[in-house]
Order: structure tokens, then sequence, then C-alpha cells
């Protein structure tokens, strides 16, 4: 069996930038286990398979797979899928799409470059006092702000946002990944060990997501499923109405922009995030 696929770079500006995803078309003969292989041959942060696909109704389903695991929501496969089923498999479709995850329909929709979705309602879990994190990192009590708590948020995967005071401290970020693992285990409420740091400075968004993945640390380009928690947070604590692009990548050599645009009303989120996508590559996977 030979499924068409495609290689794309997103939340990317340019070519070589943002994080790489694979889109795998065709692929609802697969068994989870022969998708669970071919993420891990491929070994993007994540890869998709496209399991159904109705052109008519502009709708699609799609599966995520990380080398090591099924995702449940990631921001930056859904926005990678999507473009490349409206410009590349259906280049005369609709520029809106609903498309299918596991935690459920996530409405899609191009504008000019850029493709946003609108994530589901948050959910805030527990606040953290800054000890645990000054215990497996180089950061110092003043690198952190005081402005916001350390809290894990979910919009479908859980990440704890850790607000820092500048983007010296995010860039000198160094982590003691066993004490790490450790704390991540021990606190957070979801499988997912990630952590989410940030900083504002002179009115501009930085970010850097750490994560555990077949037991090693990692640095992740471009997070869509994070940024969405992040802009859940803002939204929370910041400002009701937040329009900021996030900068993630930069200290991996791999620039992101993802764009944020939402609100807050009456405890409401409306949580977009957008971002542009540069085709890489196709071809055919021999399965």
């Amino acid at each position: 069996m030979k499924l068409p696929f495609y290689i794309v770079d997103v939340f990317a500006e340019k070519k070589y930038s943002g994080n790489q995803l694979a889109v795998f078309e065709n692929a609802e003969n697969l068994t989870t286990q022969q998708m669970q292989a071919i993420a891990s041959e491929i070994n993007f942060a994540e890869s998709t398979f496209i399991t159904n696909m109705d052109s008519e109704n502009n709708s699609a389903e799609i599966r995520i797979f990380t080398p090591e695991f099924e995702m449940k929501f990631a921001g930056h496969p859904i926005i990678g899928t999507s473009w490349v089923i409206m410009n590349v498999i259906n280049s005369n479709s609709s520029n809106k799409l609903n498309l299918t995850v596991p935690v459920g329909v996530i409405p899609v929709f191009q504008e000019e470059e850029l493709v946003w979705l609108q994530s589901a309602q948050p959910e805030f879990f527990n606040t953290f006092s800054t000890d645990g994190v000054l215990q497996f990192s180089n950061l110092k009590t003043n690198d952190f702000s005081s402005d916001f708590p350390i809290q894990e948020v979910s919009t479908g995967s859980a990440f704890v946002i850790v607000p820092l005071q500048n983007k010296s401290a995010l860039g000198n970020l160094e982590l003691n990944s066993a004490k790490m693992d450790e704390w991540l285990q021990l606190n957070c409420k979801t499988n997912f060990r990630a952590l989410y740091f940030f900083c504002l400075e002179e009115g501009n968004l930085y970010s850097r997501m750490l994560y555990f993945e077949n037991n090693q640390l990692k640095e992740d380009a471009a997070t869509g499923s994070a940024s969405t928690c992040l802009q859940a947070y803002l939204l929370r604590y910041y400002s009701s109405d937040v329009q900021l692009i996030n900068h993630q990548g930069d200290y991996i050599s791999r620039p992101s922009r993802i764009y944020f645009d939402g609100n807050c009303r009456n405890n409401n989120f409306e949580i977009k995030i957008g971002g542009k996508t540069q085709f890489i590559a196709k071809g055919e996977w021999e399965v």
C-alpha cells in the first residue's frame, strides 16, 4: 500500500523555520500501530494521518502522533494539515474547514497566508510556587514575573505555564532533566509532561516549550496547543483582549511566529491562533 505524504513547516515565516510536520493522506486503512511506527520513523515532533475527508462539506478527520504516543489535540499539526488540505489536496476548496480530532471538531479558516484555529474552552488547574522550578532550573527568584502565577492549563493538552521577567532569563534557561521530570510527574494533572516558559518584554511575547519524550528532555520549535493555553492564561491574568505574536523557537534556530487573537467575556474564552505554513516536499510512503 502506498500513501501520498507531504512535508511542511508550520508557524513559519519562511522555509526551514517553524515546526516540521508530515501529513499522510488516505490513511483510513492504517492501524494505530502502523501510524505510530510511521510517526516514529519520521521523528518529527508530530505527524498527522487523514482518515476521512469530505470535500463537499469541507470537513476532515485526522489523528495526530508524536514519535512516542497519540495526541488528542495539537495546534501545529491542525494548522499544517488544514493548510495542506485547503491548498494542496483540494486547492479549489473553501477557506473554511471543520477538522475532527479526538477532543472534537476544531473550526479552521484561512485568511490570506494565515491559517487560524479556534480552540476549546480552557481548564485551569493547580497553581504552584516558584520553589519547585528553582530546584530543577538555574533560575533565581527575581527571574520570575511577580505579575502572574505558575499554573497548569489545558485546552486539550496541558502545559505548566511559567512566567519569567525578561528575555535574558528565558534565553539563559537551563534545566536539570531528572529533577524536572520528578517534579512534573508529582504535580501534573495529565500525562503530558511539559513546561511553557514565557515573558512579555516591551509589548512582545517570547516563549520556550520543554517536554519529555522517550525519557529525553526536548525543546519544541512551535507549539500551537501550548499557545492556546498561554493565550487563555493571558486572557485571564493579563487582558480580556489579546492580539500578539508569540515568538518561539528562536533559541533552537527554528524561529516560529504564532499569531494570537482572543478575548474573554463573562468567563467565555474565544481563543484563536494562526500561522503561516511553508510547503517543503511531497512523496509516496510504502506501508
